[in-house]
């Protein structure tokens, strides 16, 4: 059975840990999941806002990307960078 593995980093410290089936969130809704949980542990209102604002606008950034790293052999998503959250599909 395959599962999402995610995870939360503040530096090298694990701050979050869950395990979820990975039938139970599908690929987009995992992206919105990191954005939620890197905003909620390292934003402020007007980050989060203008991480949601066109590209190119004054108060807009990229604080909430979502990067994609995949192979054959694994498939990771990342969010974030201090604090960060990263889910790997595992098979367990």
């Amino acid at each position: 059975m395959r599962y999402w593995f995610i995870e939360g980093y503040d530096g090298p410290l694990k701050v979050f840990e869950k395990k979820v089936k990975f039938g139970y969130i599908t690929d987009n809704q995992m992206r919105e999941l990191l954005k939620a949980l890197t905003a909620k542990a390292s934003l402020d209102d007007d980050e989060i806002i203008g991480a949601y604002c066109k590209r190119n606008t004054k108060i807009a950034n990229n604080l909430l990307i979502v990067t994609c790293n995949s192979s054959e052999s694994h498939y990771t998503l990342t969010c974030g960078t201090n604090p960060f959250f990263m889910a790997n599909v595992i098979e367990g």
